[in-house]
């Protein structure tokens, strides 16, 4: 698995994956830093982030187990060289993201904000304290 800087390109597959309209995804390329993993030239997963305010925010996870696990690196990488905490808003049924957060290191953090009438969980994780 690859993990390479999204282009617009890859617009169309972030939103089959996010279940998102391309157009927002596309806007998400150029608003956000934003990573896609790739198998064979298939985009399987992506994540983006912003900072700001001491803490890098992960604004959109999505893929599997295993792209999940590894593109959550990018924003945690970040985060350690400019010692700054990393925050993940997850929603409810998003159980595979979850266990790839949670094995990052993420702790629970309690309820977050509701999107789209789906309930969230905030994740937390301090500098220093991935586990890997």
């Amino acid at each position: 698995m690859e993990i390479r800087e999204a282009v617009e390109a890859d617009a169309e597959r972030m939103a089959e994956l996010s279940e998102s309209p391309p157009d927002v995804m596309r806007n998400l390329v150029h608003d956000r830093t934003v990573r896609v993993a790739t198998t064979d030239d298939e985009v399987v997963g992506f994540v983006s982030f912003d900072a700001r305010d001491s803490t890098v925010h992960v604004t959109q996870i999505g893929g599997s187990r295993k792209a999940c696990e590894q593109l959550i690196e990018e924003p945690i990488r970040f985060a350690k060289r400019e010692g700054m905490t990393v925050e993940v808003l997850l929603p409810e049924d998003e159980n595979e993201t979850r266990a790839a957060i949670e094995s990052a290191g993420f702790e629970d953090d309690g309820t977050g904000p509701q999107f789209d009438g789906r309930s969230t969980t905030r994740y937390h994780l301090a500098p220093g304290r991935a586990r890997r």
